[in-house]
């Protein structure tokens, strides 16, 4: 359970907490990880098939890391996954540096990560 708070304009601060469950089976590989946050419409758990958690340790300078995906997690699925996550960090990496530059060379980056891999799927489906 990750719980945050957040300062409004205000001087309130409210509290929101994200719960992900994990079911593994018994060599304790994922079958399934569900999720829910205190600050959504939602009113049942959301299903995921992966997750990449990053926590930025600030006192030891180390980026700690939970990444756990499910039995049927496709590999086109974790193409695609790795792609969003890729442009979405090179989004939030501008917002915070506002580093263009590098915003458009890690974009540029994902992009040919993502057309490596369509054109390696393409070569291993004639193959087979």
């Amino acid at each position: 359970m990750i719980s945050y708070l957040c300062r409004s304009s205000h001087t309130t601060m409210t509290k929101s907490t994200i719960t992900i469950d994990v079911q593994m089976d018994e060599n304790r590989v994922p079958e399934s990880i569900n999720w829910s946050a205190s600050e959504t419409t939602a009113k049942h758990q959301q299903r995921a098939k992966a997750i990449m958690l990053s926590i930025w340790d600030g006192t030891d300078k180390a980026a700690l890391r939970i990444d756990l995906w499910t039995k049927d997690m496709m590999v086109d699925e974790m193409a695609d996954f790795f792609y969003q996550t890729m442009m979405t960090m090179a989004d939030t990496y501008g917002r915070a540096t506002k580093h263009n530059q590098m915003v458009n060379d890690l974009k540029k980056f994902a992009g040919e990560f993502y057309n490596k891999f369509r054109t390696q799927q393409l070569n291993e489906n004639k193959a087979s």
